[in-house]
């Protein structure tokens, strides 16, 4: 018997498992699908300070995890389907925070005074800024928006160890007028700063890393499980007991006095919906016995949607000796569009686009729509089965004002491309596309390795020998010429190339009683159920201005501390 059996070893779970096995008399136990990363023996890949090599590797996925980032047509079925597109979710101890960027963003002090208002109460901005500190340690500043003695230590690239291509984006921000800041976790302004992120001499430090190191796995009442993949929840009648978990190919089952899940947007819905908890009609469609009738599980899913603008970059403003951050310097801009908080736009600048040989010669502005109004993206069972991963749809552009936002946000980054500082570290610039082709490139293998190294030769040979393969190799469908010129063209663009940044959130949403669609409480209980939790990104109330992996630190630590 356990106290808290913990569902998902992710940046939440890690926080979760930590902080609560530090009273000696609970027993914990931290189920986690994917394999562990021991301190001292993580994966090569996982370590890097450059995200690449870990982000494409299938050892860290949910390998058949599909999604549809287009908007998907209820009202005519007849409509073609919207591709499927394949979602690097995490399967591995530390969760996303194992294989992603690092960016160690928080969002803007609206976005939480939005959650309030949304029925989060106690969830404002003067609320969650002391976990946001209590998580970090950083490196470079202090004062009363920073930590100074968290599990994980956050820092910039100092600008003189920048590419040549970074200082060239950043040249072109001050030519356009914008503000330089040095810290961009300060105030909440537009300007172009340099990325903080989670990291330390030039190792990555995931939630696993800064959370589950050697001291806190010594503990007695903490059992770590991970290859342990949780297949159903246990219920007697609306109390959750426990769990029942394929481990290393057994099946077992845990009891526990409270089960919080931490899965994620995507995969905690799920279980959710596969105990009996959710759209009646949805379970009712799945032949699924009703625990509890809760309309929001799934419902309204959300990402930031974005697009890039990509360039080949000359050889010498190429990643260099420094270091292997490949994202440096960041924007923070207003789009000016009516009744929209300032700062709602952001940039992050890449001097390398894959870990492969053309990788590093590509550049991208990879501009995304940081307070987005999409959000009717849903979470739905395709089967009982509880291997079978479950159909998602993002719906990312459903609302009108993200897909103007991003048109324009693409004209305003070609302005950058186009100014003299870029123009001098760059060629042929082109819309770039996250398509099946670039995924399959971009797979770790040897094969890939070899294509990419004689490609890359041939790019850094003539001009026109560049140009020639960009455009039969690279581009996809639309040219940079085309979509400057033609709205249409550009739309299309837009439409057919968003897709989100992986930010996958507000599933299961936090909100007040009455809220026919809340899903959780303030602290994560689950509406009508007794020893459940879920304390994760699904449970925004709606997904904040940032990276979503520190906002999910934050509210783990919150959330923990209401249960200590």
């Amino acid at each position: 018997m356990y106290d808290t059996i913990i569902v998902g070893g992710g940046s939440a779970g890690s926080v979760l498992a930590h902080r609560l096995s530090a009273k000696s008399t609970h027993k914990v136990l931290l189920c986690e699908a994917g394999q562990d990363t021991p301190p001292g023996k993580e994966p090569p890949e996982i370590r890097d300070s450059y995200s690449g090599t870990a982000y494409f590797d299938p050892r860290f996925h949910w390998t058949e995890l599909k999604v549809t980032t287009q908007v998907v047509s209820h009202n005519n079925p007849e409509a073609e389907r919207p591709p499927l597109r394949k979602y690097e979710q995490a399967r591995v101890l530390g969760g996303g925070s194992s294989i992603n960027g690092q960016l160690a963003n928080r969002g803007a002090p609206t976005d939480y005074d939005e959650w309030e208002a949304r029925g989060a109460a106690g969830w404002g901005w003067k609320d969650v800024l002391p976990y946001f500190r209590k998580v970090e340690r950083d490196l470079d500043f202090d004062g009363p928006f920073h930590g100074s003695d968290g599990r994980i230590p956050v820092r910039r690239i100092p600008r003189e160890h920048w590419t040549r291509h970074s200082q060239a984006v950043a040249e072109a921000c001050k030519l356009a007028g914008y503000t330089f800041l040095p810290d961009q976790n300060g105030e909440f302004v537009e300007g172009y700063f340099p990325v903080t992120h989670s990291n330390h001499a030039e190792q990555r430090v995931s939630a696993a890393m800064g959370y589950l190191d050697s001291e806190t796995r010594s503990r007695a009442n903490l059992t770590i499980s991970t290859d342990t993949q949780v297949k159903q929840l246990l219920f007697e009648g609306t109390r959750c007991v426990g769990v029942k978990a394929q481990v290393d190919g057994r099946e077992e089952e845990f009891r526990g006095r409270e089960v919080v899940l931490s899965c994620g947007a995507i995969h905690s819905p799920a279980h959710l919906l596969r105990a009996g908890i959710g759209p009646v009609g949805h379970l009712r469609e799945m032949g699924i016995p009703i625990v509890m009738g809760l309309e929001g599980v799934g419902q309204r899913l959300m990402d930031h949607p974005s697009i890039a603008l990509s360039s080949f970059i000359r050889s010498g403003a190429r990643m260099n000796e420094h270091t292997r951050r490949h994202i440096q310097v960041a924007l923070r801009y207003s789009s000016g569009l009516p009744g929209v908080p300032r700062g709602d736009m952001f940039v992050a600048v890449l001097s390398k686009s894959a870990w492969h040989a053309v990788g590093g010669q590509i550049a991208s502005l990879l501009t995304f729509v940081n307070k987005t109004y999409s959000e009717t993206g849903q979470v739905k069972l395709a089967s009982r089965d509880p291997q079978a991963e479950p159909i998602v749809q993002f719906n990312l552009l459903s609302d009108r004002r993200d897909l103007d936002r991003l048109m324009s946000g693409f004209r305003q980054m070609a302005a950058l491309q186009m100014s003299a500082p870029l123009r001098a570290v760059t060629d042929k610039p082109f819309p770039a596309s996250y398509s099946d082709r670039v995924r399959k490139i971009g797979v770790v293998n040897a094969k890939n390795r070899v294509l990419t190294a004689i490609a890359a030769a041939l790019m850094d040979g003539p001009a026109a020998l560049r140009r020639y393969m960009i455009d039969t190799f690279v581009v996809e469908g639309f040219t940079f010429d085309e979509v400057m010129s033609d709205d249409d063209a550009l739309e299309a663009f837009v439409r057919e190339a968003a897709i989100g940044v992986w930010h996958a959130s507000c599933s299961c949403r936090m909100g007040r009683p009455d809220d026919p669609m809340a899903v959780v409480d303030t602290q994560g209980h689950v509406k009508g159920i007794q020893g459940l939790r879920v304390v994760d990104a699904s449970i925004f109330p709606v997904v904040p201005c940032a990276n979503t992996n520190f906002p999910t630190l934050m509210a783990a630590e919150k959330i923990a501390a209401a249960m200590q």
